[in-house]
């Protein structure tokens, strides 16, 4: 088996085993995002401000909501370190279907 073969091969099995990983961390990803809005509410529920503008200030310094922003944000790099990795193994399948079918060209060629 050739070496690019061989690397398309464990493109495609990395692939079947992460995929269930990127869905697992888009799903928390999204979570996190709408979770933020009802956090949000209920420390703006939580306040002892009397406006509006100052309950919302007031929640969004809370302790617990920037805890959730920084969850949101390791969230995402999760999410997009899988996302380019899967893309890089998408890439390598793609490159050896090329060479592939350049050899078979040139095979043709030389008949």
């Amino acid at each position: 088996m050739e070496s690019s073969e061989k690397s398309a091969l464990k493109a495609r099995d990395y692939l079947y085993k992460n995929g269930k990983l990127f869905a697992a961390a888009k799903a928390n990803r999204s979570y996190l995002e709408l979770f933020l809005k009802s956090k949000l509410a209920l420390l703006m529920k939580d306040s002892v401000e009397s406006t509006s503008a100052a309950k919302e200030t007031d929640a969004k310094s809370h302790p617990d909501y920037i805890a959730l922003l920084y969850g949101i944000k390791a969230a995402i790099e999760l999410e997009e370190t899988l996302k380019w990795e899967l893309e890089s193994a998408k890439q390598t399948i793609e490159i050896y279907r090329t060479e592939s079918a350049n050899n078979r060209g040139i095979d043709r060629a030389m008949q």
